[in-house]
């Protein structure tokens, strides 16, 4: 479902943006509705919550995969067809 985000510059540099989402699941809706009552929140502010908590996710899923990376043994990389000319060629 299309998303429309519109972004207006303030004085002081502060960009509010507004999220238009249509055709969102009726039962996503309420589900989300009674997570922000349970939190004690507006809907509004529970959304907000939401996206704020899986962009940190993000960021720290980018942060360890770094670290695994930098953990991984450096080894030159190789196409898929060279694996199975590879293997071919073993057997």
């Amino acid at each position: 479902m299309p998303a429309i985000l519109t972004a207006k510059s303030q004085p002081e540099e502060i960009q509010l943006v507004q999220i238009i989402i249509r055709n969102l699941d009726d039962t996503v809706l309420e589900r989300l509705r009674a997570r922000a009552l349970a939190h004690g929140c507006s809907l509004e502010q529970e959304l907000r919550d939401v996206l704020v908590d899986a962009a940190e996710k993000t960021d720290d899923l980018v942060e360890e995969l770094a670290v695994v990376r930098a953990l991984t043994i450096k080894r030159p990389r190789r196409l898929g067809r060279e694996l199975l000319h590879e293997e071919h060629r073993d057997r």
